[in-house]
């Protein structure tokens, strides 16, 4: 049979708390009792001090102990507290036998031996006991006889044994209600503890089958609660990836789709002479092809990189030399599009990095200057060091991009139009190329407003 954790928890607290009430109940009676018996042996022990003057004045009286050999009436006589006239003399053992009830108890423990170590009266058990105790009986500085008092085995005396017996009552009563209260107290702790893991556990189940929108309710800064705010974490990324997923499905299909459509049309037109397959007409099929293939190469790129198998051959780079030569080269196509350009180049910083990788960075960002910077604008590129880290940073003129979409520059298929018309711009793997480029170089790469008037892109690196 399955059992629920809940019973498991409730089990396992409950079990705890009646070990622990057991071991307290037990070492409880055995102190109760081992003080209790200890207490009436003094109390017997304090009846002999006492009984001890009364059989010295009766043997004084006496001259010997034959009075009391078989003489229980006598002897129990002697026993009695009262026992002894008006005038503090020795007793009358003429006296009736006394009642049943003060003939219990301490009595039966007592013997008396005579000065030859003898039996005379009493418990014959306790005269040759090794554990009794023994107090001397003295006449005329003679030494007569014993009072001999066995020890206490368990309690006896009918008002002792009624006092243990209440009290035995108490303790059962009060770990009755103890051990009711701890099986209340295991099932709240049991319920407590396991309510959120089972609302964790439900909202694990709905996370399997799809359901990425639900949340759990901390509710407490323990290990339970972290492991509530871990789930909601995972939900919430699981959300994000799988929005992204299907953005990023519909953004190749749509991507894909144009060139496609272009190609048709121009191909269905020559099928119906309505253009002529020329030159014009075949370089215009192959800027589509070419389209085609910069973006699957794009998209072959980042797979390859989200799966860790692009291959980075780092050395020691001159990044002011990799910026002079790749973005140098680019300054023809900048000055035909209007746009200037400004390089300032701090010598001898170096970092660990793959050049031809680093060249396509570079490449990737002039790129995007060219495609959405105004004609009259510029772009500046300014190399520094900032403490162990080599700085590069791309600042080129307006337009810019809200503060609001800065932060989505870099993720796949994004460009800051919502018509994603190709005029103005490609396939939107530009950026997101490049961040997986930095980041495989352990590097940062933020936008943000450029003094400029467009956008920003800072580039960090660690130095060597």
């Amino acid at each position: 049979m399955k059992i629920r954790i809940t019973s498991k928890v409730f089990l396992a607290v409950l079990l705890v708390a009646l070990a622990v009430l057991l071991a307290m109940g037990v070492a409880g009676r055995w102190s109760f009792t081992r003080g209790f018996v200890g207490y009436m042996d003094e109390l017997a022990l304090q009846r002999v001090e006492d009984l001890v003057p009364r059989f010295t004045q009766t043997y004084a009286r006496e001259g010997n102990w034959d009075f009391l050999r078989n003489n229980r009436r006598a002897w129990f006589h002697l026993m009695r507290p009262h026992a002894g006239n008006e005038n503090g003399g020795p007793p009358h053992i003429e006296q009736e036998t006394p009642p049943e009830s003060d003939l219990t108890g301490a009595v039966f423990r007592l013997s008396l031996i005579d000065a030859e170590q003898r039996f005379v009266m009493g418990n014959p058990r306790m005269a040759t006991d090794d554990a009794a105790v023994k107090r001397a009986i003295v006449v005329a500085d003679k030494t007569v006889g014993w009072l001999v008092m066995g020890p206490f085995q368990s309690v006896s005396d009918t008002g002792a044994q009624r006092f243990y017996d209440e009290q035995l009552h108490a303790t059962l009563l009060v770990g009755g209600i103890a051990g009711l209260f701890a099986v209340f107290v295991s099932l709240r702790i049991a319920r407590t503890l396991v309510a959120p893991i089972k609302q964790i556990a439900a909202a694990t189940h709905r996370l399997a089958a799809g359901d990425y929108a639900g949340r759990v309710e901390p509710g407490s800064g323990d290990e339970v609660g972290q492991l509530a705010r871990d789930f909601n974490s995972l939900a919430r990324t699981l959300e994000a990836n799988e929005r992204m997923r299907r953005d990023f499905m519909a953004d190749v299909s749509h991507e894909l789709r144009t060139p496609l459509s272009v190609l048709r049309g121009e191909i269905e037109a020559m099928e119906d002479g309505v253009r002529r397959l020329d030159a014009d007409a075949l370089q215009s099929l192959k800027g589509e092809v070419m389209t085609l293939t910069r973006l699957v190469n794009d998209l072959n790129e980042l797979a390859l990189a989200d799966l860790g198998a692009l291959v980075y051959r780092k050395a020691p780079v001159a990044v002011g030399d990799v910026l002079e030569s790749t973005v140098g080269a680019f300054r023809e196509r900048l000055a035909g599009a209007g746009l200037g350009l400004t390089l300032e180049l701090a010598p001898g910083l170096l970092m660990s990095a793959d050049e031809s990788r680093l060249r396509q960075l570079f490449r990737n960002l002039v790129e995007n200057t060219l495609r959405y910077t105004d004609s009259g604008g510029s772009l500046k590129v300014v190399t520094r060091r900032d403490g162990d880290d080599v700085c590069v940073d791309f600042m080129d003129s307006a337009p810019g991009v809200p503060d609001t979409l800065l932060p989505k520059l870099f993720e796949r298929f994004f460009r800051g139009e919502a018509s994603r018309n190709r005029a103005t711009g490609g396939s939107g793997l530009g950026l997101a190329i490049c961040r997986s480029i930095v980041e495989a170089h352990d590097g940062t790469i933020s936008a943000r407003a450029s003094p400029l008037g467009g956008v920003w892109v800072a580039l960090r690196f660690p130095a060597l």
